[in-house]
């Protein structure tokens, strides 16, 4: 409840998904939770789309494989036609080459769809805050399974588009699964300054999110899949 005694608003979720079972057992895994509203289904990601245009939802749960237009189409629409709105993407399977490109086309992360549904809940909250929902190592583990440099790619180097040595230490140990507290470590540096740097990285990469940057990593060739977080020379 606010300061003035009112309850706030829930945050507007629509939900997209081809089977009308998920839909429905969605909506009411959330309807029942005052955080949440829940404003649409669609059962394809032309009629999400079509939705979110009128609704304007906070969040969009979408499904990745559906018919008419599938979900990494739609969330590409969906980041030009309405920017405000967030796409959490799900998946059946953890490694799905679709998560893929729904990140790369505006997606702010993936969910399993045998998440509970306190982790639904909460993949919600965490999107419409404007963070990422991806745990670091499963999100390498995707991105190295289906994305690659081009072949016969240059390797990347030191200081591309404007990074200093350090950020592209940073950038690396991102890339191989480290999160911010883990690459503090590898580098002997506050968790601040992890941050700082990677906001940096974002800005010179012109990425939106760690997922972002990461597919950014292994298309440029500075990470390849099997790339273990080792501990960069100290001192730079």
């Amino acid at each position: 409840m606010s300061a003035t005694g009112t309850t706030p608003p829930g945050i507007r979720v629509l939900i997209a998904d081809d089977q009308p079972l998920v839909r429905r057992g969605l909506s009411l895994i959330l309807s029942p939770d005052p955080a949440f509203e829940v404003v649409g289904e669609a059962g394809d990601g032309a009629q999400a789309v079509a939705l979110a245009r009128r609704l304007r939802p906070d969040v969009v749960v979408m499904d990745i494989r559906m018919p008419v237009l599938d979900g990494v189409a739609a969330t590409e629409q969906l980041a030009e036609a309405v920017p405000g709105c967030r796409v959490l993407a799900l998946s059946t399977f953890d490694l799905d080459e679709y998560v893929v490109g729904a990140l790369r086309a505006g997606a702010y992360g993936f969910l399993p769809k045998d998440s509970s549904p306190e982790e639904l809940g909460a993949a919600i909250r965490t999107v419409h805050a404007g963070e990422a929902v991806v745990a670091p190592r499963l999100l390498t583990r995707l991105i190295s399974t289906y994305v690659r440099a081009p072949r016969g790619a240059p390797p990347v180097l030191t200081g591309v588009d404007g990074l200093t040595p350090r950020e592209v230490e940073v950038w690396r140990l991102m890339a191989t699964g480290l999160d911010n507290a883990g690459i503090a470590r590898a580098l002997d540096i506050s968790a601040s300054t992890v941050k700082n740097h990677i906001t940096g990285i974002f800005d010179k990469l012109a990425v939106r999110d760690r997922a972002q940057a990461v597919i950014a990593a292994y298309e440029s060739g500075l990470v390849t899949a099997g790339s273990t977080a080792a501990v960069p020379r100290p001192g730079r």
